[in-house]
Formats: structure tokens, sequence, C-alpha cells
């Protein structure tokens, strides 16, 4: 692995963990999603401090580089990532519309009883 992609590398945990550092401390992110992150970064820092794990894995596991192989993972952790976020957003829009349906059933029922002069 090329001392270029392992600066690479710890320059992207570094800007992961200041950026999650910044966001924790304006409760802009919620913890659950802050430790994929701090992962992510541990996991650069990982590969970047311990080439020859890399390099070894990637030779076993038939790739021509161990660059290759740095993307393969970074790109798997964020397309389960996103896959995630995908999930999740996917529940609340079902809870969104099932929340204006009821909002919007209790105003008809009021304005059904507003109008009714039997009352």
């Amino acid at each position: 692995m090329s001392l270029y992609l392992r600066i690479l590398l710890i320059l992207g945990a570094l800007l992961t963990l200041w950026t999650i550092a910044k966001r924790v401390k304006r409760n802009k992110i919620l913890m659950q999603d802050a430790i994929f992150w701090l992962v992510l970064a541990v996991v650069l820092v990982i590969m970047a401090l311990f080439p020859g794990l890399i390099i070894t894995l990637a030779a076993r596991l038939g790739f021509y580089s161990a660059s290759n192989f740095v993307f393969l993972v970074v790109i798997a952790l964020i397309l389960a990532k996103e896959f995630s976020n995908s999930s999740e957003i996917s529940m609340l829009r079902h809870k969104v519309e099932e929340l204006t349906q009821e909002i919007a059933l209790r105003d008809l029922q009021d304005h059904e009883e507003r109008n009714d002069p039997s009352r």
C-alpha cells in the first residue's frame, strides 16, 4: 500500500472524527449514527497503520492491489449505511403518511361535530 494512500486514509479518518465531534457537540447527529462513523474512522486508521494486514488480506482474496481492497471495504461499509438509512427513511415516510391520515380523520370528525344541527 502506497504511502500516499496511507496518508489519505489517516486524513480521511481525522476529518471524519472532527466532523462527528462537531455534530455531536451541537446535538445534530444521533449517537448510533455517530458510532458508525467513529467505527469507520477507526477502520481507516487501522488500514493505514497496518498495511501488511491489508496487503495479506487483499492477496488472499485475489485482489490485484491493496488499494482496490481498501476501496471495496470503504464502499461496502458506506453501502451498508446507505441501506440502513434507506430502510429508516422508508419507515419514517410510512409513519408520516399514517399520522397525516389520522389527523385528517380527526379534523373531519371535528368539522362534522361542529356542523351537526342535532347537537
